[in-house]
């Protein structure tokens, strides 16, 4: 492969490395996708469809500005994950409350839905590991199963505080631990990374669900019943002083090498 070959595979790097902070970052994302999904169906009393049609909105037009940019820009990165999740929130209760399948039911038809999209992603790529993302057809993939995975995490994290009578601070505590299994199962043995990452990357949806309805949600519910905006307000907050101090680079795909930019 020569210099212009690699350069322009270096190009296609729009997705961030995957580091701690790309964990905190992740985390805080899909809190604030849940209580602003929540108080856009919920507060402002939009319900689950106008959210819907609300949120595809912006992330269609996110994914776009994604799909056309020439290098990786971590406001831009993060602004289409958040867009994702809280188009995920509405959907998620939509499934859920408004088509009356249940939790049960909306966490069965989503995962499945998620599981299609990585099966014909790696059919047709032949892998679905973030850091071979170099065309845009794999991007495309990447993107619906990041929306459906933000989706699945809440309809879990509903499941799993309801059904499975975790309540939310007992669903955080159960995904927070499931999380550590992973990161164990990372630094200790030779488990597919390709694998933990999706599994991570699904896991940290709930937590952040179940983090969020803790803080927002009545006391009577078991939450701390603060302001669903105001938590709002005070993550996009967080993650904006996240993007400033913690490092923030493009993934590199294998063989590529860095350039000046």
């Amino acid at each position: 492969m020569d210099i212009g070959a690699r350069q322009t595979q270096w190009a296609w790097s729009k997705v961030p490395e995957i580091t701690i902070s790309f964990w905190i970052i992740k985390v805080a994302a899909t809190t604030l996708g849940e209580t602003g999904g929540d108080t856009v169906s919920m507060t402002l009393g939009w319900g689950y469809i106008a959210g819907c049609g609300l949120f595809i909105v912006p992330l269609a037009a996110l994914i776009t500005a994604q799909a056309r940019a020439q290098r990786f820009h971590s406001a831009l990165y993060w602004a289409t994950i958040v867009a994702a999740t809280l188009f995920g929130t509405c959907a998620a209760d939509f499934f859920d409350r408004t088509i009356g399948i249940g939790y049960t039911g909306g966490s069965l038809t989503i995962f499945a839905c998620m599981m299609v999209t990585l099966a014909l992603w790696y059919w047709a790529m032949g892998t679905i590991a973030v850091e071979t993302i170099d065309n845009r057809k794999a991007e495309t993939f990447y993107w619906i199963a990041i929306t459906f995975s933000q989706t699945l995490g809440t309809a879990l994290g509903d499941w799993t505080s309801n059904v499975a009578g975790f309540g939310f601070a007992g669903g955080a505590i159960f995904f927070v631990g499931l999380l550590i299994v992973l990161a164990v199962a990372y630094a200790m043995t030779n488990i597919s990374r390709v694998f933990l990452f999706w599994a991570a990357f699904i896991l940290t949806r709930p937590l952040g669900a179940t983090f969020g309805d803790l803080l927002d949600k009545p006391q009577h519910s078991g939450g701390f019943d603060i302001s669903q905006p105001v938590i709002s307000a005070c993550l996009v907050g967080f993650m904006a002083v996240c993007l400033l101090v913690l490092p923030q680079r493009a993934g590199r795909h294998p063989g590529a090498i860095a350039v000046s930019r």
